[in-house]
């Protein structure tokens, strides 16, 4: 079974390819560094915590470098922006946020424009290119798990998921202070205590004044540059104009209409979380090893339809004995002949061996 612990030490990078999940837009855009006082690691983490900053606007960027040619931009809106694109290349987004339930994200491809617009119980996702647009409509009450401005692919959503998972597989340290978006910042450094794992070390910049996660970065072992970062470039605190939270399709785009799928009301006892919970009839995925030396490993028929449905995750697959695999500076997946799937931040030879081991 598939312990929640486990789960987490699969982060939005893994995620993108095993569940996809990851839609992150940004790079780390650090500059000379800062002059600050000095802080601890549980300091920082308490500025994080705390923070307060719940309206902002400004412009992120994603840098992946993990071994992939550039993709082209696919799919009809942010929502369904490939998986397989956002590792490879660099994409920019303007991002507006108002409070939990009032969010823009503009996303600038070369020739054209993405957005999602979340408001209150709408969504919108259009896309310029072939001027189409997806309304989705939350039932009511909107309760927790809903869709809002914590879904949207921002530094601080990645920095949560990393720091969810400390544990003794992991040092962190305060690094030197930087500067990000024109802001101070403190940067948490968080590296692996395993020889096993492609990750080399992430770094988290924390600003000095908010606690906000400016921007985050993950090196790959045997690699100079960052292989995947994640960053605002311009960051504004202030509450952006409520206008960008109201969205009207052009009045001749193709609108597909969809309504979101009513959750169950919570029990007062603790019951199973939306991702520990299995579809019926659906097998849960396993995992072996611990920490950053985790592989998932899904039954035969059970891996998420993004591995088997995406063509460019067909052409960057190679053939490896008794199937195919995706291999990248921080990840690797391995797809078997017999439908199962095994997914890491390890080197295949890792997969492959715990793939023989079942």
């Amino acid at each position: 079974m598939v312990t929640r612990s486990k789960q987490r030490w699969l982060p939005a990078v893994v995620i993108s390819v095993v569940a996809a999940l990851a839609a992150a837009f940004g790079s780390v855009q650090a500059g000379a560094a800062a002059s600050l006082p000095s802080k601890t690691v549980d300091e920082i983490l308490a500025m994080m915590a705390s923070t307060e900053v719940r309206e902002f606007s400004g412009t992120v960027e994603q840098s992946a470098a993990l071994g992939l040619p550039e993709l082209p931009a696919t799919g009809p809106a942010p929502g369904a922006v490939s998986a397989m694109e956002l590792l490879a290349g660099t994409h920019t987004a303007r991002v507006f946020v108002d409070g939990p339930s009032k969010a823009r994200l503009q996303i600038l491809d070369r020739m054209a424009e993405r957005d999602l617009v979340i408001n209150g119980r709408d969504a919108w996702f259009y896309n310029s290119a072939d001027n189409s647009a997806v309304h989705l409509r939350a039932p009511l009450p909107a309760g927790p798990g809903d869709l809002t401005s914590k879904d949207l692919p921002m530094p601080e959503a990645m920095a949560s998921r990393f720091l969810a998972a400390i544990d003794d597989s992991t040092e962190v340290s305060v690094g030197d202070s930087t500067s990000v978006a024109g802001r101070s910042a403190y940067r948490l450094s968080l590296n692996p205590r395993s020889n096993a794992t492609l990750v080399d070390s992430v770094a988290i910049d924390v600003d000095a004044e908010t606690g906000l996660p400016l921007g985050v970065q993950v090196r790959a072992k045997g690699q100079d540059d960052p292989a995947y970062s994640l960053a605002f470039t311009d960051v504004d605190l202030s509450t952006p104009d409520p206008s960008l939270f109201d969205f009207t399709p052009p009045p001749d785009s193709a609108v597909t209409e969809k309504e979101v799928p009513a959750k169950p009301a919570p029990a007062m006892t603790a019951p199973a979380t939306p991702q520990d919970a299995p579809e019926p009839n659906r097998p849960r995925p396993t995992t072996s090893g611990e920490g950053w030396d985790t592989v998932i490993a899904y039954p035969a028929g059970s891996a998420p339809a993004e591995l088997s449905a995406n063509p460019q995750l067909s052409q960057a697959l190679e053939p490896v004995p008794g199937g195919r695999a995706l291999t990248t500076s921080l990840l690797s997946v391995l797809i078997l002949d017999d439908g199962r799937v095994y997914a890491g931040m390890v080197p295949l030879e890792r997969l492959q061996s715990a793939a023989a081991a079942l």
